[in-house]
């Protein structure tokens, strides 16, 4: 028995280079419950985090009372997160949405699902006859829904109403990964394979803490490191992370610089001779360019923009050149940061002129924030066309449109797909009057909150939310759609390296609540959406329909689905993409040949100017002749668009704890979890409180030029000059008459990469002040992951107790 809140990874089982990862099952079992207390057992994989962690969901008395890790598959070997063992809960919290709510003046009150998909349905018909039609419609929705429910959506949008507003919260937390994928490699698809940690003599993780992101992959990490020939370890984060405490060589930048950082890299790998001359001419193209570019950040400088010794830079340099199979993942730290596409592809820079891709160990993970968010952008419901086709080839609009059997002009490609922050410009100033969101909290989730509760309270603005409860965003709806959640429905999803699980439906929803896709397959059936035959456009009545329509989008595309089914997800492993005829156990690892998906014919995108986020045309894009050669991309550094001053001499980052996920809509009703990680806090360089006159748990004000919350203090190990708030904390367990602020994104910047379009949440200017004194009482932060205090500070270890108390094993 192990107290997986006082021990999150667990424990270790080390295994040296080549080997295979030793099986270890987690489960956890509610109520002092065991194996002979379950009626049965049903197959799933995890959606509170992305690393797609299989696992089995124990049912008894018609209710799920635990879950286990399945040790045949390939990703976890059985492992279980710390929320995959306990989120579970919140399926069965009290206080479920079972039946639609629609707006009464200033309140919600309970209906009937035929009078909410009625208000919903006359709204629509009401604005595709008034001025603007399809152009009055927006959709914003997770990367926590699946595959066949993201493939429904698009179809709706894209093929019924004809809109290109349409977006996922994914846009907040992966838009960088797929954005640098498509312009170095041509399309979107992970190259590597979980697999690479098992083969790789190095380890660089990019502004990534995976440790508290995506546990199992830290724990395969980890058992590496513990075993024979361990792999060296490079980290780059402004706090003292777990990942950056183990790591052989922490690189604490400053926040904005990472691209100055990587480019000094580059320089240096470079002039030492340590890349692949043969591969950069054979399979590359821009190596002149790049050398011109990364030629002006010597050591020194790169020194001097990122606040780090000159001397740490090398060290990376060498730790980098000189590794014979390095593996690179990148997260929010380069995601949400300034330049963040420019910086995620310099990454993949670093991958190609060294010839580290397409062979074991020698991978790049441009990792995912969200379980699903590989789907919405294969499937279209994040603004991508389905099946990574390009919006501006004319050949694969025409190909949907046979697919789809309607006509050509019926799917929007005359401008890029509308992203998230752009939706929501729209709906501010009035030109998008219906908003559905589904499965997401933006009124906790994205940046700015105070005028994005401004624009969902627009009284000319019709809200339509789809969720499990009353989120902070669904009391402003005008109508609330309950929702059926993981394990109550069946469908499948996609992890970072292409891995298709499925999840089959244990339990019933509460009351009346329904799948998602059952919500939109109804909508498409009230809205009569038909094809150019004058036939039903959304024939589906089930998940399996629609996984079989949606293989037959994605054949011939880089995410073929053409070989996998139901069937072969069920007993056994996930298979990853692409899976076909010619591979039919799917495909470990893309680009063994060294030829990309550039092809103008082919590729996802014509490219985009990294500074500005200009879109080249299809001619210029030609012109290049890339013949299946990658592209490296290369800027020079800019300063973030805000940067710290007089009033605001901080600088702020957000990010997660290993207890909670997004917003808590789950993780805060498990009660494990919730304790672990209540409130929020502020994380302070010791150097900065003691300058400010703060101690460990006082509660101080953070403010920025558009707001201000509350939180206590944490001391710990982050840069000096650099402000943590976890971005989980909205007011859902608050008392209503005292909500006081305490959610990060009071303080964020409405303002995003140009390329990516993901928002900036990592470089607000931020002041700290001291509000009251702690009395002795230190902050509800963790004593695990980046908050740890330090070892003499005389805080309490944070534990689960007996409650919290899980088995691993290895049967």
């Amino acid at each position: 028995m192990v107290d997986r809140i006082a021990e999150p990874w667990g424990e270790r089982t080390p295994y040296g280079p080549g080997d295979e990862w030793p099986v270890r099952v987690d489960r956890y079992l509610a109520d002092g419950r065991t194996d002979v207390d379950v009626d049965r057992w049903v197959q799933s994989a995890s959606v509170l985090h992305s690393n797609g962690d299989a696992m089995d969901i124990g049912v008894a008395d018609g209710r799920i009372v635990g879950v286990r890790g399945r040790a045949v598959d390939r990703i976890n070997r059985g492992r279980l997160d710390p929320k995959d063992l306990y989120g579970w809960q919140a399926n069965n919290s009290p206080d479920r949405l079972t039946r639609p709510l629609v707006r009464d003046g200033d309140r919600l009150v309970e209906s009937d699902w035929d009078t909410a998909m009625g208000r919903i349905v006359a709204r629509s018909r009401d604005l595709l006859d008034g001025p603007g039609g399809w152009g009055r419609f927006g959709f914003y929705t997770s990367g926590q829904l699946f595959l066949e429910e993201y493939y429904a959506l698009g179809v709706i949008g894209k093929a019924g109403l004809g809109t290109p507003h349409m977006d996922g919260n994914t846009r907040l937390c992966t838009a960088t990964a797929a954005a640098a994928m498509k312009a170095s490699f041509g399309t979107d698809g992970q190259p590597g394979s979980y697999t690479d940690v098992d083969h790789c003599d190095a380890i660089a993780l990019w502004g990534h803490n995976v440790a508290e992101t995506q546990t199992v992959l830290w724990m395969r990490m980890l058992d590496r490191r513990r075993g024979p020939n361990p792999p060296a370890m490079l980290a780059v984060d402004p706090r003292a992370t777990p990942v950056a405490r183990e790591a052989d060589l922490h690189l604490a930048v400053r926040n904005g610089t990472n691209i100055a950082l990587v480019n000094g890299l580059l320089r240096e790998i470079i002039r030492r001779g340590w890349y692949d001359r043969d591969y950069v001419d054979a399979h590359t193209m821009g190596f002149e360019e790049l050398c011109r570019i990364v030629d002006g950040y010597p050591p020194q400088r790169v020194a001097d923009i990122c606040d780090v010794p000159a001397a740490d830079v090398e060290r990376a340099a060498e730790l980098l050149g000189t590794s014979q199979r390095l593996l690179s993942t990148v997260l929010q730290g380069f995601y949400q940061s300034n330049q963040a596409t420019a910086a995620a592809c310099a990454v993949n820079n670093l991958h190609l002129v060294r010839g580290m891709i397409g062979r074991p160990g020698a991978g790049i993970y441009q990792m995912n924030g969200q379980p699903t968010a590989q789907n919405t952008r294969e499937t279209g419901a994040d603004g991508d066309l389905p099946g990574l086709r390009n919006w501006a080839n004319t050949s694969h609009i025409e190909e949907l449109a046979r697919l789809w059997n309607v006509e050509v002009d019926t799917i929007p490609h005359w401008a890029p797909p509308t992203h998230a922050m752009q939706i929501f410009r729209y709906a501010e100033q009035g030109s998008i009057k219906l908003l559905w969101i589904s499965a997401t909290n933006p009124a906790v989730s994205l940046p700015d909150l105070a005028r994005i509760r401004r624009i969902l309270a627009k009284p000319d603005l019709f809200v339509v939310v789809q969720d499990l409860f009353l989120t902070e965003t669904a009391e402003l709806a005008d109508v609330v759609l309950p929702g059926a959640t993981w394990g109550e429905k069946t469908g499948t999803f996609t992890s970072v390296d292409r891995t298709v699980h499925i999840s089959d439906k244990a339990v019933d929803p509460p009351g009346e609540a329904k799948p998602d896709l059952d919500i939109f397959l109804d909508y498409a059936r009230r809205m009569d959406f038909r094809d150019r035959d004058g036939q039903p456009l959304i024939r589906w009545t089930g998940p399996e329909e629609v996984f079989e329509a949606w293989k037959e989008c994605s054949r011939g595309r880089p995410c073929d689905y053409t070989g996998i089914t139901y069937a072969r997800l069920r007993g056994g492993s996930g298979i990853q993409w692409p899976c076909t005829e010619e591979h039919p156990d799917g495909t470990e690892r893309l680009y063994t040949d060294g030829v990309f998906h550039t092809d103008p014919d082919y590729c996802e995108t014509y490219g985009q100017d990294l500074a500005t986020g200009a879109e080249f045309t299809e001619p210029e894009y030609r012109a290049k002749e890339p013949n299946g050669r990658a592209f490296l991309h290369s800027v020079d550094y800019q300063p973030s668009p805000e940067v710290p001053d007089e009033d605001h001499p901080m600088l702020l980052t957000t990010g997660r704890t290993v207890y909670q996920f997004h917003t808590r809509t789950k993780t805060g009703r498990a009660p494990q979890l919730d304790r672990a990680a209540p409130d929020v806090w502020v994380e302070l360089n010791p150097a900065d409180a003691e300058r400010l006159g703060i101690a460990e748990g006082d509660l101080v004000g953070v403010s920025s030029a558009r707001g201000g919350i509350q939180a206590r203090a944490r001391l710990c190990g982050i840069r000096p000059g650099v402000v943590f708030l976890p971005f989980h904390y909205g007011y859902f367990d608050q008392d209503p008459a005292d909500r006081t602020p305490r959610a990060a994104n009071e303080l964020t910047i409405t303002a995003w990469d140009p390329v990516s379009k993901q928002p900036l949440f990592k470089v607000a200017a931020v002041a700290v002040t001291k509000l009251a004194d702690g009395r002795g009482v230190p902050s509800p932060a963790p004593t695990i992951g980046g908050s740890a205090p330090p070892a003499d500070a005389g805080v309490p270890a944070t534990v689960g107790g007996p409650a919290a108390e899980a088995t691993s094993g290895k049967e």
